[in-house]
């Protein structure tokens, strides 16, 4: 398990510049989520940046982050990087890193919580980059220290229900990213339907 510490900066950054980039007419397109248009994607990494830095805090949030697009906030292209800012901020606090955290009724030592963060950033931001046409550049630190966490899945019984969906098989000699994705329910290759 992930025990030294990780910078969220850099994947945090990259969604900030991906968010950056939707377009309005691409608020009602679909996700490599199934049934999660882009808005509520969003909303989901409205509610999972505060609830990870929360945790980070060592703060309670009732409840998880959500992911529906009638609740997305009117002013996520502006709340959604700060908030992005704010959680790698809060995990740069040596106080992070110590005992356990908290996130959706779920506690773990903060170190793997902190990994479970890097993984929701990382892995969601590619979702909207790919939902939306844009190029995606993971952090090489983020992207090890995520397959590290995530593990090769071959006895997911364990796992929290709904924490990924079934491994997508991909090439053992493919990238790392490419091969999270696939550990993390994705195909690599997704792109959204032509119009």
């Amino acid at each position: 398990m992930q025990t030294t510490t990780l910078d969220l900066g850099p994947p945090t950054a990259e969604v900030s510049r991906v968010v950056a980039g939707v377009r309005d007419d691409q608020l009602t397109g679909p996700t490599p989520c199934e049934g999660m248009p882009v808005a509520a994607l969003l909303d989901h990494l409205v509610g999972l940046t505060v609830a990870f830095r929360l945790a980070a805090e060592k703060a309670d949030l009732p409840g998880g982050p959500s992911a529906d697009a009638s609740h997305l906030a009117p002013d996520w292209r502006t709340r959604l990087p700060a908030q992005l800012a704010a959680l790698a901020a809060a995990w740069r606090e040596p106080s992070a890193w110590v005992g356990t955290a908290e996130v959706a009724g779920v506690r773990m030592p903060a170190p793997a919580m902190a990994a479970v963060a890097v993984d929701e950033v990382l892995v969601h931001g590619w979702d909207l980059a790919a939902a939306t046409g844009q190029d995606y550049r993971p952090d090489p630190a983020s992207v090890q220290a995520c397959l590290e966490m995530v593990g090769d899945r071959g006895d997911a019984t364990d796992e929290p229900a709904g924490l990924f969906g079934p491994v997508v098989p991909v090439p053992e000699d493919a990238p790392p990213f490419e091969r999270l994705l696939g550990r993390t329910g994705r195909d690599p290759r997704w792109s959204p339907p032509s119009r």
